[in-house]
């Protein structure tokens, strides 16, 4: 592997070696953090007297003028010199001689990397924030648009009681208000700062760590050397949410290719994020929606990376670690395209009223209404489920719906049934009687959209 630094070794390292060690072509795009973390580390050498003053300046004002060199994409990685920071430091000692050497001073590669990794996690978890609060405005502005529009409420993908659609968009709100809950608490176990660890035992050198995590702004450093090298949970923990957070987009999206079809046709999706066919003229496919659950499944592969690249390393640092950045990248940079994407797509949705409405006329929505108005009249809940499902069965051979049996018949099934068991069953009724917190009750929703509202 490197033999950039120090003469240990004699030979020269094999080329597929090489091609094997470099992790520059991916972890190059580590550099601001790369080099945010090493300003903050040459001021602090500075200001203890580890390195003089006029190195410090000189370190810093190389770091920064290489930061804009990276930034208008003028500098070259060279994957011989393995990763972001050889490089950077190769370019500092070019730039400014041997004060750049002294750079390295009290630090290593492995609390560097750990370093840049959680600085870099906290700008993406930052990121991901802004993203779920953007889906979770356009839930709320696509609920409020259609907040008197019923769909049939399903268990097991059949029908089972009527809902408010609103009611339906608010479920994902919560959802994601959970996820953000999960990024929020992942945040603060990665505000800690692992530079001054050292290889793996801390350092001589009489440094000050708390000085970089002030100026880096972290709220405190690692208590343990060996731990803050070696440790990779945030990455994991990352990948994780971002899997929880995944699969509820996928979640919603297999909803909305399900509403889309011609059986379902519930809902439109904007041209915009659908596509044709390349055979059929007349198709409209939500490749959007079926992409994101497709993604889902990739997002997944990042956290089992993760977890099976850290079941078996002894402490401390191990190569193998070069591994973990790439899972967290993807990871991080899928979950943010497909929050983007969804959130600009559900605005271009168009539900059809009227087809669900209509389709709350069919499946026996009304059955447990049925069975609730006996309870009420002192007929034990069992024995009225019993009831009712036989009125189903007796509907199912006579194919009538529930609403269209007159008293007369429902009074064969039970002499508690009176004229009043029509009205308790219209569809309004059924939600107004779901008049409790968390309920489908249209002035319970209303509140939950109001309160979504102050949430955000």
């Amino acid at each position: 592997m490197s033999k950039l630094w120090g003469g240990r070794f004699e030979g020269k390292t094999d080329r597929l070696v090489e091609q094997l060690g470099e992790s520059v072509s991916f972890d190059a795009r580590l550099a601001p953090w790369d080099i945010r973390g090493s300003i903050a580390h040459a001021r602090m050498l500075g200001a203890c007297g580890i390195i003089t003053k006029g190195d410090s300046t000189k370190i810093i004002a190389g770091l920064k003028a290489i930061d804009k060199t990276i930034s208008s994409g003028k500098f070259t990685f060279d994957p011989a010199m393995e990763d972001v920071h050889s490089n950077i430091e190769a370019a500092l000692v070019k730039r400014i001689g041997a004060a750049g050497k002294r750079l390295h001073t009290g630090r290593s590669r492995n609390d560097q990397i750990a370093l840049d990794l959680r600085l870099w996690m906290r700008d993406q978890l930052d990121a991901i924030d802004g993203f779920l609060r953007d889906l979770q405005k356009a839930l709320v502005t696509f609920a409020e648009k259609y907040v008197d529009v019923i769909l049939p409420g399903c268990t097991h993908l059949q029908h089972a009681q009527p809902v408010l659609f609103a009611h339906h968009q608010l479920a994902y709100f919560e959802m994601i208000a959970r996820d953000r809950q999960r990024f929020a608490e992942l945040r603060k176990r990665v505000n800690i700062c692992p530079l001054g660890s050292a290889a793996l035992a801390g350092t001589p050198y009489p440094i000050d760590r708390n000085m970089v995590a002030k100026e880096l702004d972290f709220d405190g450093v690692t208590a343990n050397s060996m731990d803050a090298v070696s440790d990779r949970d945030n990455a994991i923990e990352f990948c994780s949410h971002a899997s929880t957070t995944m699969m509820h987009l996928s979640r919603m999206c297999e909803e909305l290719v399900l509403w889309s079809t011609q059986e379902y046709a519930y809902i439109e999706i904007g041209d915009a994020f659908t596509t044709g066919s390349s055979i059929m003229p007349q198709k409209k496919n939500p490749d959007v929606a079926e992409l994101v659950r497709g993604k889902t499944g990739r997002v997944y592969g990042d956290l089992n990376a993760m977890l099976v690249l850290m079941k078996g390393l002894p402490l401390t640092y191990n190569r193998d670690l070069q591994e973990d950045k790439e899972p967290a990248f993807d990871a991080s940079d899928t979950l943010q395209l497909c929050l983007a994407v969804t959130a600009k797509m559900i605005p271009s949705i168009k539900v059809d009223r009227a087809r669900m409405a209509n389709a709350c006329r069919d499946g026996f929505l009304e059955a447990t209404d049925l069975a609730d108005f006996l309870a009420e009249r002192g007929v034990p809940f069992r024995e009225a489920h019993g009831i009712v499902g036989k009125l189903v069965l007796y509907c199912t051979k006579n194919k009538k719906r529930l609403p269209e049996l007159s008293v007369k018949e429902l009074h064969t099934f039970s002499k508690h049934f009176d004229a009043s068991v029509l009205k308790a069953i219209e569809p309004d009724a059924m939600l107004r009687r779901r008049d409790q917190p968390g309920g489908t009750a249209p002035r319970r929703v209303k509140a939950a959209l109001k309160r979504a509202v102050g949430r955000l």
